[in-house]
């Protein structure tokens, strides 16, 4: 009967002990303020820092202080992409494509969405303590998305889609009664 051995494999026995650190170059000195002394100390008592000093809860006007940065940036966030969505559209032409009509549809479509769902977009921001303030940051959301449906606007116009003159209401406009017939001779 053979005899078999508890010995590990060799990949376990290199994760429990791992190589020693190789010693620094001897051409390459340590930077300015840098010794490998200090440094190893400097970890070590970081974490015993981190260990001691459990972080405090924050108070309720930190937090509403916080919300409502955080509902500015939420008003704020639609004219962020207007300047780009403004250029796709003068760059994708005033002729009826596909492509021009994509970006028209999506010029009305995502600031009327936006529109909708400005309650949703905020409840999560808004607690007793900062409802004035958070009703100030709907108030220019809400600009902020018909300056959006605006760019669409101006979109349709220029496609001549409007119907700004006067020929554009023909269908709606009475026949001239002549006040005079001609006939013409044989």
């Amino acid at each position: 009967m053979s005899s078999t051995k508890n010995s590990t494999p060799g990949w376990v026995a290199q994760i429990e002990r791992p190589p020693a650190s190789k010693g620094k170059s001897a051409g390459i000195p340590d930077p300015l303020g840098f010794t490998t002394s200090s440094y190893s100390g400097a970890v070590k008592k970081q974490s015993k820092d981190a260990k001691v000093q459990p972080r405090k809860p924050p108070t309720p006007e930190e937090m509403d202080t916080l919300k409502v940065k955080k509902a500015w940036e939420v008003a704020l966030a639609p004219v962020k992409g207007l300047p780009m969505t403004a250029i796709m559209m003068y760059m994708s032409g005033n002729s009826l494509q596909i492509f021009s009509i994509m970006m028209v549809f999506m010029a009305f479509k995502n600031p009327l969405m936006g529109l909708i769902n400005t309650n949703m977009a905020f409840e999560r921001f808004q607690s007793e303590g900062n409802a004035g303030q958070i009703l100030q940051t709907k108030l220019v959301y809400v600009a902020m998305q018909l300056l959006a449906l605006a760019v669409g606007v101006w979109k349709v116009n220029a496609m001549g889609l409007l119907p700004t003159t006067r020929s554009d209401w023909l269908m709606w406009e009475l026949q001239r009664q002549p006040l005079e017939y001609a006939v013409s001779a044989l």
